[in-house]
């Protein structure tokens, strides 16, 4: 039987990208079937998400559960990125490589020689895709915490009347992964067509805004400043409204047409509630928000949460439980997005969450320890001799694993 490839298996990534929006597209490609060479900087230690841990965790590993969120499939390569000679190395790779992930501060790409200009006189075929804070002619590093106060976010998240509260994930460095896959992917496609390589660069306040959608609009259309409303939808009632049941338990109702909240009055036994004049169209419910849902509040509490649900769902009412991560990573659909470790624990959640015919779900490696394949790496790609990497090693510009 052979061995099932993904769509990218001859592809060659070279990862020079560290923390989470960077190393995400790196996992991706790996996901598709490209080698991935994540390349770690051996006088920082590596990633910096290494040490990102819980209190729990412990100090000694050099795989965090930060570190595992993005970096399954690959191979860690640690260097002095600033030796001369291991520049020449990684040149030698870069050769034979198809895209370079880059999350260097404005700067110290040019001061390292890993640029763009310096890759691509190397491959002109090369594809470099960048994520910048806010471009790459602006000299100030970028933060997800910072973007996301930046770019309104903060500002639009938390209760009504409560202060501005951040995502509980780094949104701001996954959407600006998503925005650098696609870019790669329309780059892949036109070096398919025209030959060339090219530069493709994100920034991670261009990736925010460009995701505020409604919200930007509800603004720039109507000219209304979005507030803090908790989950509540600016739009659409209820929408995202969460209430608790006879159980004690909690769930979101998502309701976009006047048919669905036909049929809820109906499951929550009072079907003449949606024929209540300042009720039947979602433009009204609008208009008497509070109202509506305080009316709602009382009915839901009466019902358990699973007979609710089970009735919601039959009649195609949108909703569902508010779950804790545990539940939510127990639920049957969700098993095929988790990545098992040796022992087939779930230790990771897969980047590729879509599906189709020649898009195995490969098995993938586990995160890499620091610098375990060095060697391998640099002999197999760079061509470098264990006489060569035994002498950089001596001097400290190459990582030695312990073999």
């Amino acid at each position: 039987m052979t061995e099932e490839k993904g769509l990218f298996h001859d592809l060659l990534v070279i990862e020079l990208a560290s923390v989470l929006a960077g190393p995400s597209v790196g996992q991706f490609f790996a996901e598709m079937g490209a080698r991935v060479l994540k390349i770690e900087n051996l006088k920082t230690a590596g990633d910096v998400t290494r040490r990102w841990k819980l209190a729990s965790e412990e100090s000694t590993q050099t795989v965090s559960a930060y570190f595992a969120s993005a970096n399954w499939g690959k191979q860690s390569v640690c260097v002095d990125l600033s030796s001369e000679e291991v520049q020449q190395l990684v040149y030698r790779m870069v050769k034979k490589a198809d895209v370079v992930l880059a999350s260097f501060k404005p700067g110290d790409a040019e001061k390292l020689k890993m640029d763009y200009a310096a890759l691509s006189s190397v491959n002109p075929r090369l594809l470099y895709g960048q994520i910048t804070g806010y471009g790459s002619d602006v000299p100030r590093a970028g933060y997800d915490a910072v973007l996301q106060a930046e770019a309104g976010f903060m500002y639009l998240n938390g209760e009504k009347g409560g202060p501005p509260v951040k995502m509980p994930v780094a949104l701001i460095d996954l959407m600006a992964a998503h925005q650098l896959k696609e870019g790669l992917l329309a780059a892949l496609y036109a070096r398919e067509k025209y030959g060339k390589g090219q530069y493709v660069e994100v920034s991670l306040l261009q990736a925010a805004i460009s995701s505020l959608a409604n919200q930007a609009t509800n603004y720039l259309v109507a000219g209304v400043a979005p507030q803090r409303i908790g989950s509540e939808h600016p739009n659409i009632v209820p929408y995202g409204t969460v209430f608790k049941t006879a159980d004690q338990k909690e769930i979101v109702l998502a309701i976009g047409d006047d048919r669905q909240f036909r049929s809820l009055c109906s499951i929550l036994g009072h079907p003449e509630l949606a024929h209540q004049p300042q009720y039947v169209t979602n433009a009204q419910r609008v208009q008497h928000r509070e109202s509506l849902n305080k009316k709602l509040a009382d009915l839901i509490r009466n019902h358990p949460r699973a007979d609710l649900l089970h009735a919601l769902i039959e009649q195609h009412v949108p909703a569902g439980a508010v779950n804790d991560i545990p539940e939510a990573l127990s639920q049957p659909l969700v098993q095929p997005r988790l990545l098992p470790d040796e022992t087939g624990e779930p230790r990771g959640v897969r980047q590729v969450a879509f599906t189709g015919n020649g898009f195995p779900a490969l098995s993938l490696t586990t995160p890499p320890a620091l610098g375990v394949h060095t060697w391998q790496v640099l002999q197999e790609w760079a061509d470098a001799s264990a006489e060569e990497l035994e002498k950089m090693a001596s001097y400290g510009v190459v990582f030695k694993p312990n073999f």
